[in-house]
């Protein structure tokens, strides 16, 4: 059924039709104006009503799909990828938690289908992903406000959209914010296997800055190392490797790196301090090992090492929503030049959810699982 006004007209869906019926024919306004008299659609989401385990507090279920007011946009998900941080949210280990219940998921790219009367900034048929975190992106449709969504560019892959606000961005704000990095300068990483590593390889290659890559010894190492190396990774290292003497045979022909990013904690993270030169910072991001960050004296008082933090929902606070957006309009220029790829992905229809939450907790899987609709 085709609805028409000043200001769209759009493909609405059979299922959609009933509620967003105008009152009497083609009327000079947007969404906002359908009657909402008649029953509501209701469409599938994943839904937590308290914390604990994903894969037993995780339900798939029938959600009602809210009228769309003035300021508001309809949106139908496309794709919506399972982040670390989705997992901690469900299990109530997070620094932002919804009010239960809650719809999962942080991330992800949806396409405009409705907008408001007072909508300007979106249309129909435009790319969209979440401005902040807990919008709930684990559904198949959804009507948010205008503020609540960026416009992406729909001409990248669909993959690259999906994970593009969560991952991208905190590696790209980690390696321009807490050291004046010049091309030819050297940074080393944890966890270069995950969606911020894998990030941060292409990012630091596509500026000009050599890499140093710390991941987990595995049975499929070389291939994992192979990979990585075809991001840009210059040295991929076992944790092991990392704790032995000859580490410092890497620095003969490449400078001590001033930047260390830690998403891992315990022995890890006071292995790459040791790594630091004078004066280096340690970002610590993440948690994986839930042990505590552990720095020698020595090494904070005679090299004066720094140690900070980082996390991507306390910089948009500290910044402008056009921030975030020229943020997200550089990392879609990388990944148009072909410097900025998704990380390898396995893509699980919204039903088969049980399976790709299990995935995404199990130890040395390398590809990320993002819900299709």
């Amino acid at each position: 059924m085709w609805v028409c006004s000043k200001l769209w007209r759009v493909r609405i869906p059979g299922r959609l039709w009933r509620r967003l019926l105008p009152a009497s024919g083609c009327h000079g306004t947007a969404a906002s104006s359908y009657s909402a008299s008649a029953e509501p659609a209701r469409v599938p989401a994943l839904v937590y009503g308290h914390h604990g385990d994903p894969a037993k507090v995780v339900e798939l279920k029938n959600l009602e799909l809210a009228a769309v007011g003035g300021s508001d946009v309809l949106v139908k998900m496309l794709a919506a990828p399972i982040n670390p941080s989705d997992i901690n949210m469900i299990q109530g280990n997070y620094g932002l938690l919804p009010k239960l219940p809650a719809v999962g998921g942080n991330e992800g790219v949806a396409q405009v289908v409705a907008v408001g009367s007072s909508v300007t900034g979106l249309k129909p048929g435009d790319w969209v992903i979440p401005a902040n975190a807990g919008l709930g992106t684990w559904r198949t449709e959804a009507v948010f406000s205008e503020e609540a969504l960026i416009q992406v560019p729909s001409d990248i892959p669909l993959e690259s959209a999906a994970t593009l606000g969560v991952n991208p961005c905190t590696a790209y704000r980690m390696l321009m914010d807490f050291e004046q990095l010049q091309p030819g300068d050297s940074v080393i990483q944890n966890a270069s296997n995950s969606g911020v590593g894998q990030a941060v390889i292409q990012i630091a290659a596509a500026l000009g800055l050599r890499t140093i890559n710390v991941v987990r010894d595995r049975p499929d190492i070389q291939k994992l190392t192979d990979r990585l190396k075809s991001l840009g990774a210059e040295h991929v290292i076992t944790e092991e490797e990392l704790r032995r003497p000859e580490m410092k045979n890497l620095f003969k022909d490449m400078p001590q790196p001033h930047l260390a990013l830690n998403c891992v904690g315990g022995k890890s993270s006071t292995e790459l301090l040791r790594q630091l030169a004078r004066g280096g910072t340690m970002v610590t991001y993440g948690g994986m090992a839930k042990q505590p960050v552990i720095a020698s004296v020595s090494l904070l008082i005679f090299k004066d090492l720094k140690l900070r933090g980082f996390w991507l929902s306390q910089w948009k606070k500290d910044h402008s929503p056009d921030q975030f957006k020229e943020l997200i309009l550089t990392l879609c220029n990388l990944i148009r030049q072909g410097q900025l790829t998704a990380p390898a992905c396995s893509q699980v229809p919204l039903q088969d959810y049980q399976r790709a939450l299990e995935a995404s907790m199990k130890p040395f899987v390398s590809s990320k699982q993002i819900l299709t609709m």
